[in-house]
Formats: structure tokens, sequence, C-alpha cells
């Protein structure tokens, strides 16, 4: 099934669309950063590491866990300077 009938994005496709989404707001992020943020925020959200596991595919849960020992201040500075750009290019 195709993106247009309402299936998947492959690889490939996702990697294109973020990167056009990405010029459009004048940020670079890769799609690695998009999925530590993602897990970064579940986690912040309390969502059950298991859970969290399976959403992002990993087979072992200390795989998972490096999310929740990655939260540190260097971190926070991160995605708020990220956001502060964002928000400034929207303006």
């Amino acid at each position: 099934m195709s993106p247009a009938a309402g299936g998947p994005l492959s690889p490939g496709a996702a990697r294109h669309r973020l990167r056009n989404y990405c010029t459009a707001a004048g940020v670079s992020i890769t799609p690695h950063q998009l999925r530590h943020a993602h897990a970064t925020e579940l986690t912040d959200a309390g969502v059950n590491p298991e859970v969290i596991r399976r959403r992002l595919g990993h087979a072992r849960l200390d795989t998972t866990l490096i999310y929740a020992q990655a939260r540190d201040e260097l971190v926070d500075n991160e995605i708020h300077a990220a956001r502060r750009r964002r928000d400034a290019a929207r303006r």
C-alpha cells in the first residue's frame, strides 16, 4: 500500500519529507534526533518503558532505558534551544 493510499512511509520517503520540512523551517534535525526527542518526551511524561520499547521497535528494554539515563541538563538545553530557534523562525 502506498503512502498516498494510507500506507506507511518508507524510510527514504520519511527522510525526504523531514528534509523538506526542515528546509522550510530553517532548522537542521536528523531522523535520529527526532526519534530521540520523541522517546525522551515519552519518558518525561511517565510512559512505561516497555511501551516505549515497543513503540521504537527495540529488541531489548536495556536499549530503551538509555533514553531515561540520557536525561540531563545538556539534553534539556539542546531541546529548548532548538525549540527557541524554531519559534523565532516562525515569527
